[in-house]
Parts: C-alpha cells; structure tokens; sequence
C-alpha cells in the first residue's frame, strides 16, 4: 500500500517506521513547503498528523483527489462539520479519531460505561488531568475533549472548560506540559470519603502510531466519515 504522510514530525517519522516495517511504500510526505504534492502523489491512502492550522486544507486536498485520509490532528474541529460536507460532496473517506491508540479507545468506553453508574452519586466531582510533551500545541487535548463529552453525554456535567471551578454543570480539565511525555490521561471522581480514578498512561508513541497505520491498512474501500468505533466495531 502507498501511504501518504502528511506532517512529517515526530508523529509522521513513528508512523513512517511502523508502515515500512509492515510492508507498505511510503506515497510522500507532505509539510508546509510541499503542500500541492498531494494531488500528484499517487497515494493509496493519507494519514494526516500535521498542525491544526494546516489540517483543514490537508484533509481537504485528499478529498478532492480521491485519497482517503486518516487524520489524528487535534484543534481544529470547529472546521470538522465542513470536512464532514466536502465528504458527501466528493462521496470520498475521511477518518478521525483524537486518539489511534486502542488502549485509549478501551479507556472511552469504560469512561462512558463508569459515567452512567457514577452520575446519580452527587457527592463526587469530576475532573480530568492530561499531560503531553512541551511541544504540542493545542491545549487541552483531543483525547481530554473526547473524554470529557463522553462524561456529558451519559449525564455528568454540562460543559468542559479549562479554569478550576465550582460548578457541577462544568468539568474542569488540568492540562500539563512536561518534557518528552507522550500522553497521560486521568479521569477521577473526588469526595471527602475517598476518590476513584481511571487512567491511561502512554509510555511511547508507538501504540498512536501503529493504530493509525492499522487503521491506514482498513480504509481503503470504505466511504462516508467514520472513526474509531467503525474501526474497533464497539
């Protein structure tokens, strides 16, 4: 399989390893300097780790040329509606998830499934820490996001916001920038009796990296928007 890169970071190079290591040909990888080579790349599928401002044109170029895409991307979601429009225009195949890691995807759905038995004991707060490497730019991260609207849509909380807080309708969510951290991730219910947490600790990037080769391999032939609970069929 072809497979274009688009960013060629930290995240692109783990991926790059993983899909040769698998048998596939690496298509290209696209940056800021070398955008329009996306139409000429022949790629059989596109994985899009780049930077929130450059993935909404990234995604959209895949689309017009007839390239799934796979995007890890984080940020720019409030563009995610018109991407989702541009699907059905070019009946093309966008993919998102804020986290490829299946552990993490384990962690959503165990997220969800404590949510529903903790939303009638009001005694506890619910809040959630995440902590990255110093040079991610987006703050709090996807995966903080996706869990926090995951408590929201079983019950708890109305809104996230990134400020301490008193408010039970408002989740707060910690966010933390340490050196060479790929991701940590806790979701925990405080009382004065005692507290409960779940949690999902990444000790590198190659369990992100590898689902979205994993994913890369699946998409082929598929169409429409989808993501990781098409993927894992949860």
């Amino acid at each position: 399989m072809r497979i274009l890169l688009l960013g060629y970071g930290k995240m692109g190079k783990a991926i790059e390893k993983i899909a040769l290591d698998r048998g596939h040909v690496i298509a290209g990888t696209i940056d800021a300097e070398n955008f329009t080579a996306i139409a000429s790349s022949n790629a059989d599928v596109a994985i899009e780790f780049s930077q929130p401002e450059a993935a909404f044109n990234n995604i959209k170029a895949c689309l017009e040329n007839n390239i799934p895409v796979a995007c890890g991307t984080t940020g720019w979601l409030d563009r995610k509606n018109e991407v989702d429009a541009l699907t059905k225009k070019f009946n093309g195949t966008f993919f998102y998830a804020s986290n490829y890691s299946v552990g993490v995807n384990i962690l959503f759905r165990l997220n969800r499934q404590l949510a529903a038995m903790m939303k009638t004991f009001n005694e506890y707060r619910v809040s959630i820490d995440e902590t990255h490497h110093t040079e991610k730019k987006d703050a709090p991260s996807g995966t903080a996001i996706t869990l926090a609207e995951g408590l929201i849509a079983e019950g708890i909380g109305k809104n996230w916001t990134k400020q301490a807080t008193e408010s039970k309708d408002d989740i707060a969510i910690n966010s933390f920038r340490v050196d060479e951290v790929p991701g940590t991730h806790i979701v925990k219910y405080s009382s004065v009796i005692d507290d409960l947490e779940i949690r999902h600790i990444a000790h590198s990037r190659e369990g992100f990296a590898r689902g979205a080769v994993m994913v890369a391999e699946w998409l082929p032939g598929k169409k429409g928007v989808l993501g990781m609970d098409d993927f894992l069929k949860f």
